[in-house]
Parts: C-alpha cells; structure tokens; sequence
C-alpha cells in the first residue's frame, strides 16, 4: 500500500523538480500541495476539538449518573455521541493518514530513482552491480541515494544510458546536500541543521496544540446541574480532559517521536518536508482557531 502511495506522490515531485529543476524546491511545493489538499480535514479535527470540550459536561452527569452501573453508563455516552453525531475515535483517522504520509513519503524519498524518476528496477541493479564492481561501497538500505552520488562514474561507464541522465538529481538546497544521512554523516554538522530545526517546530506545534485543548476544556469551577433532578453534581475541574482528548495527546507526542527517529536515519529530503509539513501546520492552526472562533461568537 505505501509503494502505491509513493509511487503516486512520485509522479507530482517529478512534475514539481522539472518546473524548478531543485530537489529540495520540489519538496516543499510537493508539501504545500499536500497540505492545501488536507485542509478539510483539518477544519473537521479542529471542530471536532472544539465539540469534544462542550461535551464534557454532559459527559460528567452520566458518568455521577450511573457510576454503579458501567454498561448503562457505556450505553448513555455512546448515545450522547451519537446524538451529536460524533465519534469517539474521531481523533484516529488524523493519525492514521499522518502514519500513512509517513512511510509513503519514506518510500519516496528512500527509492527516488524508482517512485520519481521510474527507472526500472532491473536498470538499477545494473548500475548498483557496476559500482560494487569497481570496489564503490554502496549502501543496502539507500542504494539509489548512492547512484545519484556517483551519477558521474555511471554516465561515464554507460554514455548510451537511456536513464543514465535521470540519476543527476539536484539534490543541493541551500547549502546543504539533501542526499545525505544524518546517521552516516555524523561528523558533519550539515546534516543536523534540519532534523533539528524538525524538532523545534514539532515542540512549538506540540505546545500549540496542548494549549488550544485545554484552552477549551478549561472550566471556572462551577457546580454541574442535573437538568432532570436539578441536583448539583459535583464540581468540575480546571483543565480537565476526556479520554479522546488524551488519547490526541499522546497521538501528538508519538507521532514526532517516530518522525525524528527516522529522520536521523533517512535521506534529509525526509527531514524537509517534515519541517515545511509542521511549519504550515503551526501557520494552518492558528489560522483556523480564529476562524473558527469567529464562527462561534467567541472573541
């Protein structure tokens, strides 16, 4: 399934890299393009938040309600979130196509000869077969990164080359050669510019989003009434969460977690779209909160 995706987001990085002829360019094009297509969805995840925290009140009644009985008490919350036309695990798909983005991008950037420029895997061993041959080292887990690496020996051993010209990526941005990996490359500082500028931004979108949560699951403590009986509940606790909320929370740490483990271990092509993905997402919340809040009434 990811080779199908990759494959798919091939074909959009390498219309991208002949329009502007850079690697690094094509990549954050390819991101806008990405994230534009994804703003639905983070309209509807914004939403979603905004609900969860104006159910917690309803929530609290039916959990003091039938505290004794779990199954009625099960039965009344599913309900509820059916009345509002929720779902619990609303927060699940957002991670589902965050992992989905993930390992697809992973495969694109990992075999860019194979998902972007479509040389056929049998042209890729051969050339793989005469760098080893000549006694080149060539990597198991990144072999085409090393043909692009040594796309001058190749044109030399093979001028009549149908493809041979597609291994001569430009993969230099800014000073910084996006072929290369951190892992391999350690004694080169280059190689962390990015993957830490990564973990910056994921820090400052992690805190965004831990803000915005209990911004609006933040409760004055009031008493909570029981419309049916008019008997006071109990008193509701600042910041407090419901398990969606925290299942989000978590979501939002692991997902940065595994993101930065790879990112040290992969091309730094990866590492890019990973900051231009969190840099547009911090800009795509903030904007959103607003609208949103206009659309509510809330200053």
């Amino acid at each position: 399934m990811f080779e199908f995706f990759a494959s798919i987001f091939g074909y959009v990085l390498s219309f991208l890299y002949n329009i502007v002829n850079n690697y690094g360019m094509a990549i954050i094009l390819f991101t806008i393009i990405i994230k534009v297509i994804l703003i639905p969805l983070s309209i509807k995840q914004q939403k979603t938040m905004k609900k969860s925290a104006k159910l917690q009140e309803k929530m609290k009644i039916i959990q003091f309600k039938y505290k004794n009985d779990p199954e009625k008490m099960n039965q009344e919350i599913m309900s509820l979130y059916k009345n509002e036309k929720m779902s619990p695990f609303s927060g699940c798909l957002t991670a589902i196509i965050q992992f989905l983005l993930l390992l697809s991008i992973f495969y694109l950037v990992r075999n860019p000869l194979t998902y972007m420029e479509k040389i056929p895997t049998e042209e890729i061993n051969q050339y793989v077969t005469q760098l080893q041959e000549e006694g080149k080292e060539v990597s198991k887990a990144y072999p085409e990164i090393d043909l692009i690496r040594e796309y001058e020996f190749l044109k030399e051993k093979n001028p009549e080359g149908a493809n041979v010209e597609k291994l001569n990526l430009q993969m230099k941005f800014l000073g910084l050669d996006l072929s290369k990996i951190p892992q391999q490359n350690m004694a080169d500082y280059t190689v962390y510019i990015i993957p830490i500028l990564y973990i910056i931004s994921s820090f400052i979108s992690i805190r965004m989003t831990t803000a915005m949560q209990q911004r609006q699951n933040q409760k004055k403590k009031e008493v909570i009434i029981d419309e049916e009986t008019g008997k006071e509940i109990e008193k509701a606790e600042e910041n407090e969460m419901d398990a969606v909320m925290q299942t989000n929370k978590m979501m939002s740490w692991m997902m940065p977690i595994m993101s930065i483990s790879i990112a040290f271990v992969a091309p730094l092509g990866l590492a890019l779209y990973w900051l231009i993905s969190n840099i547009l997402m911090i800009i795509e919340r903030v904007v959103l909160d607003k609208m949103i809040k206009q659309e509510d009434g809330e200053e």
